[in-house]
């Protein structure tokens, strides 16, 4: 079958491993985004659950996502010396660098010992949305599997609601400060 001249290939295990984290990466970012944008989801008490169980779930896409790049790079005898699979991969590498930090930080000890800091770097997830809609496309426009254009779809998704409560989390301050 064929869309936008792209072929669709049957999905692999790892592209699963790789939706299925796009999937909890998502649900991470869900809680702030829910209570901001949809206010009335809080009374359903959805982002208050998915705040509950956030670093479980950042955990979870973490190894799913480790699981995708250790297939793809045994699949794909990637050269780990050689640098132009890092220029390649760069959107996936980072990503995953980023989720690295995130999960060796996600812990009670790293909050006391990094205290403001822990906070500046628990925002470089919103870089890895950006990173991770990137890698998807980047690395997938000439071989999309039936979840691709899902994973892309909740992607951008996100990525829209995520502008949209900043935006409203901005004209909220603008009209505190001109009353």
């Amino acid at each position: 079958m064929q869309l936008f001249e792209l072929e669709f290939n049957p999905v692999s295990f790892a592209a699963l491993l790789g939706f299925l984290a796009v999937g909890a990466y998502i649900l991470t970012l869900l809680p702030t985004t829910l209570k901001i944008v949809f206010p009335a989801t809080t009374k359903s008490g959805i982002p208050k659950w998915l705040l509950k169980y956030r670093r479980w779930i950042g955990l979870l896409s973490f190894g799913l996502a480790v699981g995708h790049a250790y297939i793809y790079f045994k699949q794909r005898n990637f050269d780990l010396l050689d640098i132009k699979t890092y220029w390649f991969y760069f959107q996936g590498v980072s990503t995953l660098t980023i989720f690295t930090l995130l999960a060796i930080t996600s812990n009670n000890w790293s909050m006391k010992k990094l205290k403001k800091n822990w906070k500046k770097l628990q925002q470089l997830t919103y870089l890895a949305m950006f990173l991770l809609t990137w890698h998807i496309w980047a690395i997938m426009a000439h071989h999309w599997t039936y979840l691709t254009p899902i994973g892309m779809m909740a992607m951008l998704m996100i990525i829209v609601l995520f502008l949209y409560r900043k935006w409203i989390v901005q004209h909220q301050a603008k009209k505190r400060v001109a009353q």
